[in-house]
């Protein structure tokens, strides 16, 4: 199964985690990396991520997170593809959501993932029937067995 995560997911581990959303959230974003790691998942990751994760100003989760993309990711929507990704992100933006959200879900969809993850409630509040957009959390929940 093919997943993305968003940039606000990727740094969800540092976040302060004295609130329990955001400290179960962290850890179900860990646990979804593990998952990855173990091939049980599929990474997609796109150009906008990469740039995204470049404008990280603390060094050593800029290098760790983009560490974790090079190592692990199975299909990449590259900046060769910008232009369909933009029109697709024009579509989403109209619905209230901002330009870079906009890239990464079109990414998500364009690369056929069954799951779009983050932990922007803002951006999650956009719906369509061609991915599911979920929190750490949901993911989970709606993908464990048992």
């Amino acid at each position: 199964m093919r997943v993305y995560l968003d940039m606000c997911c990727y740094n969800r581990p540092y976040d302060d985690q004295s609130q329990i959303r955001v400290s179960l959230e962290a850890q179900a974003k860990l646990h979804i990396q593990d998952l990855i790691q173990e091939k049980r998942l599929e990474l997609v990751t796109s150009y906008m991520l990469r740039y995204e994760c470049g404008q990280n100003p603390y060094e050593m989760r800029r290098k760790a997170i983009m560490q974790f993309i090079d190592i692990h990711t199975m299909a990449y929507v590259g900046v060769e593809r910008k232009n369909t990704i933009e029109a697709m992100a024009a579509e989403i933006m109209r619905t209230g959501i901002k330009f870079k959200d906009a890239c990464h879900v079109a990414s998500a969809i364009y690369a056929k993932c069954a799951y779009f993850i983050s932990t922007d409630m803002r951006l999650l509040k956009y719906k369509t029937d061609k991915i599911k957009m979920v929190t750490p959390i949901e993911f989970i929940t709606e993908t464990e067995d048992g």
